[in-house]
């Protein structure tokens, strides 16, 4: 891809050697893939990254809310090293995070009326979100119930409604998989397969089958650097452990 109109168009994130200096420590080092999104069809990539500060920074990066400390990172065709950028990438995006703790005596409706203002939807239209994420993450009939008095399968869907209520290009998925029993694991997954139509899904996690569930590919996040693909999201034995998958990281800038 050598225009930017064509990262745009195919490459929704570029990411060529990005790393992130948190005072004297690197929270990241070297993180490189593209994501490439097909004429027609969806986009997702899962990352194998238990909660640490590498992962935070990486989802910190993608939605804006910090820059690169160095290498290069296009989201949607905008250079995230600039700040006007950075802004217009944090309206696009929306974050599903499992450790986001919501007002327990809050009913689910006003979690998500409460994030589609945020977002800055206008009155009339944000009725009209707001209705439509509950009904299509079957949320309706929970929307009275308060955040904290509701099962945990419920309480991570109504995370996923607050994080995509605005209809957001990118959603970043934070553990939202972790800690789920089967069941609900699989009910949530069908949930986020049905999101990526209309969405470019980005989901980290520490179980490398979990995220398989809703990613096409999967790599993993060690020691702040992206590798390869796990062999356990892999059983039909492609590329080994920690080997660089190198259909998606690609360090050269040439495609910028």
């Amino acid at each position: 891809m050598e225009s930017g109109h064509a990262v745009t168009a195919f490459a929704p994130v570029h990411s060529a050697g990005v790393g992130v200096r948190y005072d004297s420590r690197w929270a990241l080092r070297m993180v490189s893939f593209r994501l490439d999104q097909p004429d027609l069809g969806s986009a997702s990539l899962g990352i194998v990254a238990p909660r640490s500060a590498a992962a935070t920074a990486l989802i910190g990066l993608l939605s804006g809310r910090i820059a690169p400390g160095y290498g290069r990172l296009r989201v949607f065709g905008y250079d995230m090293s600039l700040p006007a950028a950075r802004g217009a990438v944090r309206r696009q995006t929306g974050t599903a995070s499992r450790t986001a703790r919501p007002v327990g005596a809050t009913r689910i409706r006003a979690l998500v009326e409460r994030a589609a203002r945020r977002s800055g939807q206008p009155g009339s239209d944000r009725h009209l979100l707001v209705a439509a994420i509950l009904d299509r993450l079957a949320l309706t009939p929970w929307a009275d119930v308060t955040f904290g008095a509701a099962p945990e399968l419920i309480a991570r869907k109504a995370r996923l409604a607050v994080a995509c209520v605005h209809e957001p290009k990118l959603l970043l998925i934070d553990s939202l998989l972790d800690h789920l029993q089967p069941l609900d694991r699989t009910v949530l997954a069908d949930v986020i397969r049905d999101l990526e139509r209309d969405t470019v899904v980005i989901a980290l996690g520490a179980d490398a089958d979990s995220l398989g569930l809703i990613c096409d590919e999967v790599l993993t996040l060690s020691g702040g650097i992206l590798l390869g693909p796990p062999r356990s999201a892999f059983p039909d034995g492609s590329p080994v452990d920690g080997h660089p998958a190198a259909d998606l990281v690609e360090v050269a800038e040439s495609h910028y």
